[in-house]
């Protein structure tokens, strides 16, 4: 995903020259291309990622289209006060980039997991908070953040990402893209895990249980269009998110639900992180094996839930 970010801001930059990229001491190399074509509009702002959100907040409110970019907890969770008073509360268009965002640097330790950054940013009023599930969402969601008016949170995975789309799709900020249909289950991806419940879907396939699955690249404004849909169509709706079962995606429509006059006929079943801290060191298949965050264990907890769920009263 970060490669593509690189290659599509530097896109964006040629034709737009409001854009401007913050880096809190990260991706030197990797934004080689952006610096040769444009060297006074990346600033490496080092490790001090609470001024590089007030600089990109200064410079949005001059007419500049600021992107900052860093490791996620780096970028969102120890600048949370810049974000809220100088973004979020003057509504500027800033995008904030976080890169190797869930489990992805699971090898460092605690300190590099985000698994909080969803539930922190979406509570901040103004906020748009987008997951693209791989390199060609990430390639039509940097485009289209430079037409909203207020800031964005752009949640990105680290490397490696497969692919879920076979070719270039269509990307509309709120509206969920369905990947495959099915009638037994709904799967609701976010981010990195579309990957894991595309696969979870073939293993529910294969045991007799026909799955629909969806991106859902938009956490904050939710597809409520859609939800209403999948509500009342599958007995299980499943949210599958590297993040905190705590206010993440699951927890957004947890509250939609709550919130609805209709009663749905789907049950909601999230398959997230716990809400305990990883304290060792892994790769991260290792920490999302730990945390049941695998194709096989969620297909597992999904057979296991719609069995209860379907159950003879």
């Amino acid at each position: 995903m970060r490669n593509a970010f690189a290659a599509t801001i530097t896109e964006c930059a040629a034709a737009d020259p409001r854009v401007v990229l913050l880096s809190g001491d990260i991706g030197n190399r990797l934004f080689d291309a952006f610096k040769k074509k444009f060297p006074d509009r990346f600033y490496n702002c080092g490790v001090a990622e609470a001024n590089m959100t007030s600089m990109a907040a200064g410079m949005a409110m001059c007419g500049l289209r600021p992107f900052t970019y860093t490791i996620t907890p780096f970028a969102t969770t120890r600048v949370m006060e810049q974000i809220r008073v100088d973004v979020c509360y003057h509504n500027v268009p800033v995008v904030i980039v976080g890169t190797g965002s869930g489990l992805s640097y699971a090898s460092l330790g605690p300190t590099h997991h985000s698994c909080e950054d969803v539930a922190l940013l979406r509570a901040l009023p103004n906020m748009t908070v987008l997951c693209p599930a791989d390199p060609a969402e990430v390639r039509r969601a940097v485009p289209a953040v430079l037409e909203l008016p207020g800031p964005v949170y752009l949640r990105l995975g680290k490397k490696g990402e497969p692919a879920v789309h076979r070719e270039e799709p269509r990307f509309v900020i709120g509206k969920g893209i369905v990947l495959s249909e099915g009638n037994s289950v709904c799967l609701l991806g976010m981010g990195n895990m579309v990957a894991t419940s595309l696969e979870a879907a073939t293993l529910l396939e294969a045991g007799g249980l026909s799955a629909m699955v969806v991106s859902m690249h938009t956490v904050k404004p939710l597809d409520e269009e859609l939800l209403g849909d999948v509500f009342q169509r599958f007995p299980v709706v499943a949210v599958v998110e590297e993040h905190s079962r705590i206010g993440g995606l699951s927890g957004a429509i947890a509250e939609w639900l709550a919130a609805r006059d209709a009663r749905p006929l789907g049950r909601l079943l999230a398959l997230g992180t716990p809400d305990t801290f990883l304290d060792e060191s892994g790769s991260q298949r290792h920490a999302r094996g730990r945390f049941g965050l695998t194709p096989r264990a969620v297909a597992e907890e999904i057979r296991r839930f719609s069995s209860e769920v379907n159950r003879p009263k």
